[in-house]
């Protein structure tokens, strides 16, 4: 499923987190992660096409990572360094000029966002991009605190929500509206 997005030298494809641990069968699943892949990989052969940024986030976390419920986080040990979990998505089209960016990489600090003590917002427009294009995982989590984000930095935002899932469906309309509330376009 291709979204028809016009993709110029000026937008980035931003794909969240679509890494084996948040895929059917990893650590902190969402369902429908895997169907994802295919629309994603032709979102990223359309930019590519059209000479547009593709960049990839992924989480990155310590083995011990603030986040993991033993530590007294909210969530199960998952998206650990060098793991198989951590990994992106085997069937992911990524090209070797895709932009990697790795965030919550510290012991005592989570990240949602990409944009979340990455540098990501600086290299962005330094690479004069004025539009980001956002898809992945998970929607009402990581993809949603992304969205925001690129907003804050001053970004035109398209949110793709049929390239998305959420850990909780019922969470969508409220992401949607804070998305449009934020100013960003949603394309569902």
């Amino acid at each position: 499923m291709t979204m028809k997005v016009d993709y110029t030298p000026r937008d980035a494809l931003l794909v969240v987190d679509m890494q084996n641990d948040f895929c059917e069968g990893g650590a902190l699943a969402v369902d429908g992660g895997n169907a994802l892949v295919p629309g994603i990989n032709a979102e990223i052969e359309a930019a590519q096409a059209a000479g547009a940024l593709v960049v990839a986030s992924r989480d990155w976390h310590t083995v011990d990572h603030v986040s993991f419920s033993h530590r007294g986080g909210p969530w199960p040990v998952h998206c650990v360094q060098d793991t198989h979990g951590a990994a992106f998505h085997p069937d992911l089209t990524l090209g070797d000029d895709t932009i990697r960016v790795s965030k919550a990489t510290a012991f005592d600090a989570d990240a949602y966002s990409a944009f979340d003590g990455t540098g990501l917002g600086g290299y962005l427009k330094e690479k004069g991009i004025e539009r980001v294009i956002v898809c992945g995982l998970a929607l009402d989590v990581c993809v949603k605190a992304t969205v925001l984000a690129a907003r804050e930095e001053g970004f035109d935002t398209l949110f793709l929500e049929p390239l998305s899932a959420a850990v909780d469906p019922d969470a969508v309309a409220e992401c949607r509206r804070e998305f449009t509330d934020a100013g960003a376009e949603v394309c569902s």
